[in-house]
């Protein structure tokens, strides 16, 4: 197909605007906290601690300190910065301002974390035919009403428009419209695509498959050796093809609570002490929302990373902390938790309903991690 017909803008093509905020945890204490203005901030544990950064400002960035890295690493990365314990209750609330101006717009809002969202803006309650405009209205708005800077990228896909996002960090806006999709996703890197990972991309760069041109221009007998099936829906995107809607979230899909521990922890006591306390935090989460779970899943990272996840779904709802630690003890029956340190854990709820917790019998017996597993009767797998 000539490429002027295939850059053609789709006669009923969506509007989809992408909002990130940036460095939303540690601008945010930059704004509370005026002392802390213009100097590289980590929200995240103790430098001397084993715990990761949360969010790094971009005073902080410009020495290399990202989120998910060790403290100890950002430390010795930006000895200056200012370490800053995150307060969560803080940023949801922020979070909630910040949904509730999307949400005086458009009624299509698909939330991603906290500090980010999808908008289809194709109709909006400001009546307002072009989407850059209205982006420009929700940045705008969230910084009188907030104090906080939001980027945002604007085009026909979720695809783009996150692109679009990441391009126009920070503090700013990138609009494709639809007959520049082609050309904008031509130079970028082939990684950039959803579902194409660091060794996906190891393998594309292998064949000579660097760019998003690449992709489009690469056989597809070669492509299929390389990702497999999911070629044709790669080469789709590749040509900036996502037909994906934007789905409003009014319901969380799960809610859990992990903690990397000071020390590895080995001692079977400590360890289920260690996740009393995770249920016990779970339990107001769950409460605080008045919701309940009928999936458990208990996660865990060994002292040499490994991570590990074991899940049982149980016929009836639960919410309280001390059914959660029951549970847990039973799925850390499966693992080697107890056997082999640990230095973080987690629990997490899924299949969630608001109906109230029912649970009144768990069908097994639960025993100190470590111990010989004997479960039955139980829905799911373990």
């Amino acid at each position: 197909m000539p490429d002027d017909v295939a850059i053609l803008p789709r006669p009923h093509a969506r509007k989809i605007v992408h909002v990130d905020m940036d460095a939303f945890y540690a601008s945010v204490e930059q704004r509370d906290r005026p002392e802390l203005r213009g100097r590289p901030v980590v929200v995240g544990g103790s430098p001397h601690s084993r715990g990761v950064v949360c969010a790094a400002s971009y005073e902080a960035r410009t020495f290399g300190v990202r989120s998910a890295m060790a403290c100890a690493k950002a430390y010795r990365l930006c000895p200056t910065a200012v370490f800053v314990a995150p307060d969560f209750a803080r940023y949801g609330r922020e979070s909630e301002r910040i949904r509730a101006i999307f949400l005086a717009v458009t009624a299509l809002v698909e939330p991603l974390s906290l500090d980010e969202a999808f908008l289809d803006v194709t109709v909006n309650a400001l009546d307002e035919p072009s989407a850059t405009r209205v982006a420009q209205h929700l940045r705008a708005r969230i910084r009188a009403e907030t104090g906080l800077a939001a980027s945002a990228g604007v085009g026909p896909s979720k695809f783009v428009a996150k692109v679009a996002c990441d391009r126009a960090k920070p503090d700013g806006i990138c609009v494709v419209p639809p007959a520049r999709v082609r050309d904008f996703l031509a130079p970028l890197p082939a990684s950039v695509v959803p579902g194409i990972g660091p060794k996906t991309a190891d393998r594309l760069r292998a064949r000579g498959i660097a760019t998003i041109a690449d992709l489009r221009a690469c056989a597809p007998l070669e492509l299929e050796r390389v990702v497999g099936s999911w070629w044709p829906a790669l080469r789709d995107l590749a040509e900036g093809i996502d037909e994906r809607p934007v789905h409003a979230r009014d319901e969380a899909k799960s809610v859990g609570i992990e903690d990397t521990v000071e020390r590895d922890l080995v001692d079977r006591g400590e360890i289920a002490a260690k996740l009393e306390e995770l249920a016990r935090g779970l339990e107001r989460r769950l409460r605080k929302h008045g919701l309940a779970g009928r999936t458990v899943t208990l996660k865990a990272k060994y002292h040499d990373f490994r991570r590990i996840a074991r899940s049982l779904t149980l016929t009836h709802a639960i919410d309280d902390a001390a059914t959660l630690v029951r549970v847990v003890l039973h799925l850390a029956d499966d693992t080697d938790i107890g056997r082999i340190p640990v230095r973080l854990l987690g629990i997490t709820c899924s299949h969630l309903d608001d109906s109230g917790a029912r649970q009144e019998e768990l069908p097994f017996a639960t025993s100190p991690p470590g111990a010989a597993p004997g479960a039955e009767g139980v829905e799911g797998d373990a």
